[in-house]
């Protein structure tokens, strides 16, 4: 069978998408793609994968792709280098971010988990945390 190359799109939910195209685009800088409220505000995270917010009612709706959605918070994760750490704490707390909680890892890898308006369990984590597992 043939290998899949990487991860190209993860998807969370959020009813409040103007709160949430703030806080990915201006908090967290990532590039809107597009918009089209009340459903969804897609960004780039870099050049192979995206991030979707979707409006979970809207989404149950049906339309081209098969509806889905979720409820409760969902997670997702960002790499980042271990030198953007401290740069990412301050920035975080300058934006009113507060941090949930901080991990390291038995790698030597780290985190910082907080919370998006959703709801959602967002994470910053230094890009060295998958490398022992195997």
């Amino acid at each position: 069978m043939p290998k899949i190359s990487h991860v190209l799109e993860t998807c969370i939910y959020g009813r409040d998408l103007a709160a949430m195209e703030r806080f990915y685009g201006t908090t967290l800088e990532l590039e809107k793609m597009s918009a089209e409220h009340p459903r969804h505000v897609f960004f780039r995270v870099n050049a192979q994968s995206v991030l979707l917010v979707f409006n979970p009612e809207e989404t149950c709706k049906k339309q081209d792709v098969p509806s889905h959605g979720a409820v409760g918070a969902g997670h997702v994760a960002f790499a980042i280098e271990s030198e953007a750490l401290e740069p990412w704490r301050r920035a975080l707390a300058d934006r009113g971010v507060g941090i949930e909680r901080e991990l390291s890892w038995p790698n030597g890898a780290r985190s910082l988990y907080f919370r998006d308006p959703a709801g959602n369990s967002v994470e910053l984590v230094t890009s060295e945390i998958w490398d022992a597992v195997g």
